[in-house]
């Protein structure tokens, strides 16, 4: 209680040193979102390699993959980062260099999450129907292309579900970041803390966050509901999104849909519409 009584007397003087620190807590802030989708765009790439890889009739191809996948999802996302940050330096010529924090922290949560969008791209590539890979032979075409023509496509709207939970589970795991002396966000939040106190600026570096988390949420929407689009499976970006603010029964451009007109008038003309309300 005592916490909460000071939390709300000191709101006033805390949110001026929030102000006043607000240019590093930006710039943290963009360190975050900019290891956030650098790590997203590594990670995707190593999920489709691996991925495919895991599914190809060539087994050395599918032992390596599953290694590899294996290795970095068995290992601790802290052990790589420091295993990048403080041993990669002390490896011999030409294997060992020294990296910057940003890039650390970017091939790390790559690295990590990549091992398990990996599995996501696999599972979702498995789930693909078995009459589309029968209808790649009858189309004479090459495994590579029908992979990239008509698997591909498919799987991708099946797996952004679950990229989308990962990509939100690797901000999190961005906060990590800087224990490798990467000013992002959560550094930015413990110098704050230092003059503010706990509840006032951890209570800020989860709005901040939860913030971040919520546009990836949306992005990953918009991906989604696109993918559904292009494969038949759905309406188009621009007819989900404003169905949100039309009323039932009517089209995106504000008129009635056209099954509701068409049952409408079967029913007062006395003909069956197949199950139709009026």
């Amino acid at each position: 209680m005592d916490g909460v009584i000071g939390f709300v007397q000191d709101l006033g003087p805390n949110i001026q040193l929030l102000l006043e620190r607000m240019p590093a807590i930006l710039d943290g802030f963009l360190v975050t979102v900019l290891a956030t989708v650098l790590g997203a765009l590594v990670a995707l790439l190593i999920a489709f390699v691996f991925g495919i890889a895991q599914v190809a009739k060539l087994a050395p191809v599918r032992i390596l993959a599953r290694i590899f996948v294996e290795f970095f999802r068995g290992t601790s996302l802290v052990v790589q980062l420091f295993w990048l940050s403080f041993v990669l330096p002390q490896l011999p010529y030409p294997f060992g260099f020294q990296l910057t924090p940003l890039a650390i922290g970017v091939i790390a949560l790559g690295l990590n999450y990549g091992a398990y969008a990996a599995e996501v791209v696999r599972g979702s590539i498995g789930s693909v129907p078995t009459g589309q890979y029968e209808a790649i032979s009858a189309l004479s075409l090459s495994p590579m292309r029908g992979m990239f023509r008509i698997v591909i496509p498919q799987a991708w709207a099946l797996m952004l579900p679950s990229l989308s939970n990962l990509w939100i589970q690797l901000l999190k795991g961005s906060a990590i970041v800087s224990t490798v002396l990467l000013y992002d966000l959560f550094f930015q939040v413990e110098q704050l803390r230092d003059r503010t106190g706990t509840w006032f600026a951890y209570l800020f570096a989860l709005l901040a966050y939860f913030l971040i988390a919520w546009v990836i949420v949306i992005v990953m929407n918009g991906l989604e509901v696109r993918a559904k689009h292009r494969i038949g499976r759905g309406p188009a970006l621009s007819e989900s999104w404003r169905s949100l603010f039309q009323a039932p029964g009517t089209t995106p451009g504000g008129g009635r849909s056209a099954r509701v007109v068409r049952d409408r008038a079967a029913f007062h003309a006395g003909t069956p519409t197949g199950g139709g309300l009026p």
